[in-house]
């Protein structure tokens, strides 16, 4: 991680909350094309139904909005660390929505990594991939009356995919992970963390089986947007199919 530029303010420290002293006046000079810096805001305990985690809040100097990380066991200074950059998706991870698969995925990454001897969930302001909750509901009205996602969001003036992976990757090395073994479908997440110098070991497949909502949503993001899904029948792994484990409290 030498490459990253401000990985001499992020010091490794003992313990999560040693992160929020550590970060009170770091202000380096930012990742990517916008120079986003977050800092280390707040640390606190967090029991959820896939297991118990460490929740971090960040501060981001771009636009204010604020980031979390959810952190399973002892992350500081370790490599090959399990992490899924999953973006902020209201209609499926808070209603239900079936129009998507993000809130299985935020499930099934978070069961995941809670079996693991360390893990990270980055928890990303991003909805709608990046258009905002209010283009996104646009965009469902525009594939509503046949469009597929990739065109709605062309069809609203912007790309087909408007996600920054800068500041998960300034998250990650504030962090001081050294490595991660990224649970993803999509390449490009892989790739925008090695460009902004975070080293990728392993790439960990997170199919999650269609329904009849999102099969051609599914389908899309496999044939137009280049993500990893199989549709074609081949044998998956099985952590695929494995059903989301819920932890009792106490």
């Amino acid at each position: 991680m030498s490459d990253i530029p401000c990985i001499k303010t992020l010091t490794l420290v003992p313990t999560l909350d040693d992160l929020v002293t550590r970060d009170l006046d770091h202000d380096c000079e930012g990742f990517g094309p916008h120079h986003i810096c977050v800092r280390v805001e707040a640390v606190a305990d967090l029991p959820t139904r896939f297991g118990r985690f460490r929740i971090v809040a960040f501060y981001n100097n771009r636009d204010g909005k604020e980031h979390i990380a959810l952190v399973h066991g002892d992350v500081l200074g370790r490599e090959d660390v399990v992490t899924r950059l999953h973006s902020e998706c209201l209609t499926g991870d808070a209603l239900g929505s079936v129009r998507c698969d993000c809130r299985d995925q935020l499930a099934v990454a978070l069961s995941r990594i809670a079996q693991e001897p360390c893990g990270i969930l980055l928890y990303l302001r991003q909805e709608g991939r990046n258009i905002g909750l209010l283009n996104k509901i646009k965009a469902y009205s525009l594939q509503d009356h046949g469009l597929d996602t990739v065109d709605a969001n062309l069809a609203l003036g912007f790309r087909d995919d408007e996600r920054d992976y800068a500041v998960a990757a300034h998250m990650i090395a504030s962090l001081t992970v050294r490595s991660v073994r990224l649970l993803t479908n999509n390449p490009r997440k892989v790739e925008e963390l090695v460009r902004y110098g975070i080293p990728v070991s392993d790439r960990i497949p997170h199919v999650i089986p269609a329904n009849e909502y999102n099969r051609f949503y599914l389908e899309t993001k496999a044939h137009r947007s280049g993500h990893l899904i199989d549709f074609e029948g081949k044998p998956h792994i099985p952590e695929q199919d494995d059903p989301v484990l819920v932890v009792p409290e106490g």
